[in-house]
């Protein structure tokens, strides 16, 4: 037998992605995808079924390295429910994290309950995207469906269940449910019959420890994946839980993603309760917490910009750090998308401070920076709830790619920034989650055995800290001239 070798499986809302890498120092050894069916919010759902294919898909371009796989973990897009019968087929499609048909159910859920007492209870106050939102909008729109629900999952514990027949979770991924208390590690049964309007008696998933293995890879999930029969199989997480530990976070640390919609989580080792809403109080995979802000508008808002002004989204990076040393007084309010965070769900993007002097590359930085202000208030708002950011600020996801907002981001900051080498982080964190299961260690022992977290440091160019303060001052005259605001 050659080398051993640990399989990580990022199952998102787009494709599967899986990853091999060695136990010993973490290599790469190979890597497959296989696409997932699109979906149209504000209706997104996909056959769980459709799941499964795609991992069979994507692991068959592992090719012969398949033999020596010691273990694997799934990491899966989180909040999606998925309900299966007594003959242990699901019901109905899975809805996903970003099927926003139940924000009258989760604005119900609220209203009844009170914010504080469900920040207090799961660490997050729930919206559409979570969990028991859905489940309340199953139990009200399709009662008879319901009726014949006998287990729920979340994505990533139904391919758990396939390949080892237990239904079992893990903290991480279950607090983003709003039936579970990360605090207590406990189901919150009260919770569930508030969801449904009475006794909801459906089996949920046993919650794992954090790095046991939960079973062994069945016969029949082997020689469909190719895989070694009885290999370990891990608890698995959510994905967000799953970058954490593929970023070897450490407390303190900040990770900000820059894809069409963004993220800043941070490593914490006491809980969060935010009240606001702003800060989601997960748990993370590794026994601690893992305080998240999302927000609507990143990548998406630069992209479209770059249309307006004509040009790809190379060109507009380009045009943007052209300007950087003399931005004028443009700044972009990026809500273009509404916003999650601050809470602003029906407002639009602003311009302002143009005048007849303003710059096709003053309007392109204008963009750049105010999506990542954006994500600083996020940033922000992590430690408002107390959670530690005093750490390293790792730039991550498809935006970081881009030159304009790596140095960017450093600039307004006026500080080092790292931007890891790798794109997989998800995949690479289920793969620690193997690895630790197989040879009982830790993920600090991981994430220095593997070197994870390494990349690029970005330092400033110059002192750019006045354009936060500048964006700052024209939300806050947009936020007081915006009663609705929550935040």
């Amino acid at each position: 037998m050659s080398a051993p070798l640990v399989l990580g499986v990022d199952s998102s809302t787009q494709s599967t992605k899986v990853e091999l890498r060695r136990l010993e120092d973490g290599a790469v050894i190979a890597f497959g995808r296989a696409p997932h069916t699109a979906t149209t919010p504000p209706v997104s759902e996909q056959d769980p079924e459709m799941w499964w294919q795609a991992l069979i898909g994507a692991v068959s371009a592992l090719g012969d390295h398949r033999s020596d796989v010691v273990a694997m973990s799934i990491a899966g897009q989180q909040h999606g429910l998925v309900l299966l019968d007594d003959r242990q087929l699901p019901i109905r499609p899975a809805k996903l994290w970003n099927d926003t048909t139940s924000a009258f159910q989760a604005e119900r859920l609220v209203a009844e309950l009170g914010a504080a007492t469900w920040a207090q209870q799961t660490g997050s106050v729930p919206v559409a995207s979570f969990t028991i939102s859905k489940l309340a909008w199953v139990a009200e729109h399709e009662p008879q469906l319901f009726a014949r629900t006998e287990m729920v999952m979340l994505p990533h514990d139904y391919l758990t269940w396939r390949l080892t027949d237990e239904h079992v979770t893990d903290r991480g991924d279950a607090s983003g449910t709003g039936w579970f208390d990360p605090i207590r590690n406990e189901y919150l049964q009260s919770n569930l019959d508030a969801a449904v309007g009475g006794a909801c008696e459906i089996t949920l998933p046993r919650v794992a420890e954090s790095f046991q293995p939960v079973g062994s890879l069945t016969t029949l999930a082997a020689g469909e994946l190719g895989l070694p029969p009885g290999i370990l199989v891990g608890p698995g997480t959510g994905d967000n839980m799953a970058a954490a530990l593929g970023l070897g976070l450490r407390s303190g640390d900040v990770a900000l993603s820059l894809g069409t919609s963004g993220t800043v989580f941070a490593v914490s080792v006491t809980p969060t309760a935010d009240s606001s809403g702003a800060v989601a109080g997960f748990a993370s995979a590794s026994g601690e917490y893992l305080p998240l802000v999302c927000t609507l508008n990143a990548t998406k808002v630069t992209d479209s910009i770059c249309t307006l002004l004509g040009v790809d989204v190379d060109t507009g990076a380009k045009l943007a750090l052209t300007a950087a040393r003399e931005p004028g007084s443009t700044v972009l309010i990026p809500y273009f998308d509404g916003e999650r965070t601050p809470n602003l769900p029906e407002a639009t993007g602003t311009l302002l401070g143009l005048n007849n002097e303003t710059t096709r590359a003053q309007i392109a930085l204008a963009a750049h920076d105010g999506v990542l202000c954006g994500l600083f208030s996020g940033r922000n708002a992590l430690e408002l709830a107390g959670a530690r950011v005093d750490g390293r600020l790792l730039l991550i996801g498809g935006g970081a790619k881009s030159p304009a907002f790596r140095q960017r981001c450093a600039d307004l900051l006026n500080d080092e920034i790292l931007v890891p080498e790798s794109d997989e982080t998800v995949a690479t964190g289920a793969a620690v989650q193997a690895a630790i299961i197989t040879d009982a260690t830790d993920p600090a022992d991981v994430a220095h055995r593997w070197n994870l977290g390494s990349g690029i440091d970005v330092a400033p160019s110059i002192d750019a800290r006045e354009r936060v303060d500048l964006f700052a001052a024209h939300l806050s005259q947009i936020l007081a001239n915006n009663p609705k605001n929550d935040a």
